[in-house]
């Protein structure tokens, strides 16, 4: 199984290890995307992926790494990389 660097809550597809590694361990990368901390904010804090990307869309989709901000970020960017979702066969832990 490939492992994807791609980001389960906002389809980020630039992260820099997987989420998670060979053995289902979470690997605490961080999104540059939406700010996600896996294994910290989902074994930890106890937040789905699907909580947390609600809460990032109604915050209005800040980018939390504002250096890898992409030159533009709107909504049609957005929906674009969101659909990157479906390419990754992580779930949420909780």
């Amino acid at each position: 199984m490939e492992l994807l660097k791609i980001c389960p809550v906002c389809g980020y597809d630039q992260l820099y290890e997987p989420p998670y590694n060979e053995y289902d361990e979470p690997t605490y990368v961080i999104c540059s995307c939406c700010g996600y901390e896996f294994g910290f904010d989902d074994s930890s804090r106890g937040i789905s992926f699907e909580e947390y990307r609600e809460k990032w869309i109604e915050e209005g989709s800040p980018f939390f790494n504002k250096k890898k901000k992409p030159s533009l970020w709107d909504f049609n960017t957005l929906e674009k990389q969101l659909s990157n979702i479906a390419k990754v066969n992580y779930k949420s832990r909780i």
